[in-house]
């Protein structure tokens, strides 16, 4: 629709008459009417839709715990995980093409007290594009004999310590096959309050901020159902967003939980050799 030479809807735009539901948030309403003269516009508004009331909806519900690591015990390596190699890496044990200073090595990771937590810090390998790799620590399905992966309708939760460093680069996320990638959070300091949520399945994102519940050092519950035609996430108990994608109905993938550090490209990289460190403190499946 075209006004004033403002063009409103460059795309055009779908008609609706139906009911439709909007998640919790503030909106931007734009009208017209048209009378013998012609079209008119109308005042900005301004829609704030609350959150539902009454306590939100369990997305464990007629769910069973299916798998979980609750770091209570020495890490499983080669049981339940694997911590030297992903085929998410380019080359195994490192990635400098998707921006990263990782190398891999399991002693990055340590267990205490039902805490795993994942060091990284400065390394002696030099990676292929000239830059010294930071050795780290990743927790993969992937090549273990249990060989896990979450499927369509599962719903998987973490707990886990925003880092303080800058450079750190936290997530927990699925691969299979060289795809089926969905990131259920990644965090970076600089933007020390947002989450970034996103499918890559069926390409969908959302930044998630929220002062008061995401900051460094801050303890965040992050859940995310991964439905065929929209995967839903969950931060500290309350849905924040659903893509309206999904999955699809046969979709399955293995888990990856690492810290990686950045390179510089996206995000600032580390601004000294001081050790960087993230924290889980479990990861739980329900089906």
């Amino acid at each position: 629709m075209t006004r004033h030479n403002v063009t409103i809807c460059p795309s055009g735009f779908t008609y609706t008459s139906g009911a439709r539901t909007f998640l919790a948030g503030t909106y931007s309403e734009f009208g017209y009417y048209k009378d013998s003269t012609g079209y008119h516009d109308l005042p900005q508004q301004t829609l704030t839709v609350a959150p539902p009331s009454g306590p939100p909806a369990d997305p464990t519900q007629g769910k069973t715990l299916t798998w979980d690591e609750e770091f209570n015990q020495p890490i499983a390596y080669g049981t339940r995980w694997v911590g030297t190699t992903t085929s998410a890496y380019q080359y195994g044990t490192h990635n400098p093409n998707d921006d990263k200073l990782d190398w891999l090595a399991q002693s990055a990771v340590t267990v205490a007290n039902g805490v795993a937590t994942f060091t990284a810090q400065p390394s002696s390998h030099v990676l292929e594009n000239g830059k010294q790799a930071w050795t780290t620590g990743l927790l993969t399905t992937e090549g273990s004999s249990e060989g896990f992966q979450v499927r369509t309708d599962d719903y998987i939760e973490t707990r886990v310590q925003m880092p303080s460093g800058i450079g750190a680069w936290p997530a927990l996320w699925s691969w299979r096959n060289g795809d089926n990638e969905i990131d259920k959070y990644e965090y970076h300091p600089d933007n020390p309050n947002l989450l970034e949520l996103t499918n890559h399945v069926q390409a969908s994102q959302d930044y998630y901020t929220n002062a008061a519940g995401v900051a460094p050092g801050d303890w965040v519950v992050i859940g995310t159902h991964y439905g065929a035609t929209s995967v839903d996430w969950y931060v500290n108990g309350v849905k924040v967003f659903s893509d309206g994608t999904g999955v699809g109905a046969s979709w399955s993938a293995y888990l990856i939980l690492n810290l990686s550090v950045e390179a510089g490209t996206y995000h600032p990289g580390p601004q000294n050799s001081t050790p960087i460190t993230s924290a889980a403190d479990y990861v739980r499946v329900y089906r």
